[in-house]
């Protein structure tokens, strides 16, 4: 218990609570568990959870009309968390949340999340603060997607996961576990063949290396300071 006391402050709408707070807001939580390739919750259903990683890993997708997937998200480390919107309205949920692999996710409804914040109106503040946070890499990824080639947008791609999970080794940052070539496509719109030519073409310059699920990243790709001619 104490465990999941310690991951629910560790989410940063509730990193205001004190230990007896958390306390209070673990009896509201109910934990569940999803299988791999588990629908967690759908588009265009109601929303009325939010939901915290506890152990596992999902992605956030919508689905075109022909059924391409486009990937908006990947939470994966614990305390990561998605559903606030619809503690803050009372629409539809936006996307489709899938477990990728078998998931333990901990679950607090709307009506406990407004006891909640009717006594801890900070949470509230907070709240919109990350979603606010969320709307801004949202227009960032929308304004990518329209003003550069694929070539800018895995470069960007690149970065981002260097920032969030690489480590710092001599001559660049090593990424251990590279997501697959079809997650990358589907987070930066095109095709995981054309992402499979243009990690080639990086290479070929390189701006990269990989071996397996490795990727090393050269510091002056890292650094915007290599640029595509």
């Amino acid at each position: 218990m104490d465990a999941r006391r310690g991951l629910l402050r560790s989410v940063p709408i509730f990193a205001d609570l004190d230990p007896a707070d958390a306390v209070a807001l673990e009896r509201r939580v109910d934990a569940r568990e999803y299988p791999a390739d588990a629908v967690v919750v759908s588009q265009e259903d109601s929303g009325d959870a939010l939901f915290v990683l506890e152990s596992g890993k999902v992605k956030v997708v919508l689905y075109g009309e022909s059924g391409r997937e486009v990937i908006l998200s990947v939470f994966k480390r614990p305390g990561d968390f998605f559903g606030e919107m619809s503690l803050l309205d009372d629409e539809p949920r936006s996307a489709t949340v899938l477990a990728t692999e078998p998931s333990r996710l901990l679950v607090l409804r709307r009506s406990d999340f407004q006891a909640h914040i009717a006594t801890h109106p900070r949470t509230a503040l907070r709240a919109l603060t990350e979603l606010s946070r969320r709307l801004r890499r949202a227009d960032a990824v929308i304004g990518n997607l329209a003003l550069l080639d694929v070539f800018g947008r895995l470069a960007g791609k690149l970065r981002e996961l260097a920032a969030s999970e690489g480590e710092e080794i001599d001559g660049g940052v090593l990424i251990r576990k590279r997501p697959t070539q079809a997650e990358i496509a589907a987070t930066i719109g095109t095709s995981r063949e054309t992402v499979s030519r243009a990690l080639s073409e990086f290479a070929r310059r390189g701006y990269l290396e990989m071996t397996g699920k490795r990727l090393l990243l050269r510091s002056g790709f890292v650094h915007g300071e290599t640029t595509r001619t």
